[in-house]
């Protein structure tokens, strides 16, 4: 399948979109999907060890609805990038609503790990709580947060704070 034409344009280049949402020993679902994690970058592993759950920690804190969530290289999401935004630079985080379907739960979000570690650097953060704070920022996109204009973002910054504080890490908009 050409990944361009895809429902799912991230996971279309890797692997198959991710999984329903997943049930409580009571079978009541949790109110958040348990993302699918692929790795395709294993760089990640050793920056983060146990990424996978703090991204299922940060899918229930944030309420997620994606049911993918990508680790991969700056080479590939500058790749997705360029296809889907015209630009031609990798980026920290992409997020792929569904496609054709309005007001769906789903969804992707794409990480490069080079550009995440150089930003957690840059800004003395643990790469850890930059991942978790992206991983938010994705999710409240796919909840149709956006933040191209002030009052959105304040709004956006506002939540993705809270859900940090939730999480027991630091506000992300708080310099050190």
């Amino acid at each position: 399948m050409d990944p361009a034409s895809s429902p799912n344009p991230a996971s279309a280049s890797f692997a198959p979109a991710g999984f329903p949402s997943d049930t409580d020993e009571d079978g009541v679902s949790p109110g958040y999907i348990v993302p699918e994690i692929i790795v395709t970058e294993p760089a990640w592993r050793r920056h983060i060890p146990h990424a996978d759950r703090l991204i299922r920690r940060v899918a229930r804190a944030a309420g997620s609805t994606a049911d993918c969530v990508v680790l991969s290289c700056d080479r590939d999401v500058r790749r997705l990038n360029a296809r889907h935004r015209g630009k031609d630079k990798p980026t920290n985080v992409l997020t792929f609503e569904p496609v054709g379907m309005p007001g769906a739960e789903g969804g992707e979000i794409v990480l490069a790990l080079g550009v995440v570690l150089r930003e957690a650097k840059a800004a003395r953060k643990r790469p850890v709580h930059h991942l978790a704070h992206l991983l938010v920022h994705g999710v409240l996109h796919l909840h149709g947060h956006d933040h191209h204009h002030a009052g959105d973002a304040r709004r956006m910054e506002a939540e993705e704070a809270r859900i940090m504080r939730s999480l027991g890490m630091p506000n992300p908009w708080k310099r050190s």
